[in-house]
């Protein structure tokens, strides 16, 4: 299985990343990945298929799902859907928090009224944001703000497991490690050189990788090295042999073959069909 962190950056404007769903045109999937913002799914049309670890939530019109910080995550998305997602930096929690972390709970039953209110804060935000009126960052912060508070006093969970405790920081370890590997993925970022950096040994640093991440740590490094490469791919003119060597591949030949087994294709024969739409 391959489980990844996922990197989110907020809008230029915002506090908060904010955007429709990019499965929208249904037959999508998402595999699992985590990343330590809070994220909420809003369903307006459609439904997708939400997955939690090994929890299932079918998600259709009027629904949503809160995800929290560090929690594994995957989506399936098999029709036509209109979904925003929200995604909130945990610093915005933090002085809310009453414990070692702030976690969030959401059940489809018993809160009606509640949850009515929670879309249309989570639609007013985004139809102010895409029309682009005047002030609308206001209207847009004005509503955001709400969303918190709705957060912090309606659905917080108030009781959490030590398993779950243990989990989450075990999940804050591998961010600070898998944030250190995708701003130094040029590097010698070998199970040794990393572990060193952390203070851990290599065989507790692989452990943890997939008790935790469920892939191991070699294969971690390899998928943000193609990730970057891709995007070399796409988005320059550089050779494949430069794309390899700015990335953290010892040379093009290693690069093809982990881009292949990404995507089923070579990166030039890639090239060449994104150059023919």
């Amino acid at each position: 299985m391959d489980l990844k962190r996922e990197l989110v950056i907020p809008n230029d404007d915002l506090p908060f990343k904010m955007f429709v769903f990019e499965g929208k045109n249904g037959n999508y999937r998402v595999t699992k990945h985590w990343h330590d913002t809070v994220e909420i799914f809003v369903v307006f049309e459609g439904e997708i298929d939400f997955y939690i670890n090994a929890s299932y939530f079918g998600l259709s019109k009027g629904r949503f799902i809160i995800v929290n910080s560090n929690e594994v995550h995957s989506i399936d998305v098999p029709k036509e859907n209109f979904t925003i997602v929200v995604q909130i930096p945990p610093e915005e929690f933090e002085r809310f928090k009453e414990g070692e972390y702030m976690l969030f709970a959401h059940t489809s039953e018993g809160y009606k009224e509640q949850d009515a209110q929670f879309v249309r804060l989570v639609r007013q935000m985004y139809t102010a944001y895409a029309e682009k009126r005047y002030g609308c960052e206001l209207e847009v912060l004005s509503d955001y703000y709400r969303l918190l508070h709705f957060l912090v006093t309606k659905y917080q969970a108030k009781d959490v497991d030590g398993e779950q405790v243990k989990k989450n920081r075990q999940m804050k370890k591998l961010y600070r490690i898998t944030s250190y590997i995708q701003e130094h993925y040029r590097e010698d970022v070998t199970l040794e050189t990393v572990a060193g950096i952390f203070g851990f040994s290599p065989t507790y640093l692989s452990r943890i990788f997939k008790k935790y991440a469920n892939v191991n740590y070699k294969t971690y490094v390899l998928n943000v090295r193609v990730e970057y490469a891709y995007k070399e791919l796409v988005n320059t003119g550089q050779s494949i042999n430069k794309i390899a060597e700015s990335c953290g591949f010892p040379d093009g030949r290693s690069f093809t073959k982990a881009f292949a087994a990404r995507f089923g294709i070579t990166p030039d024969k890639y090239r060449k069909e994104i150059r023919k739409r």
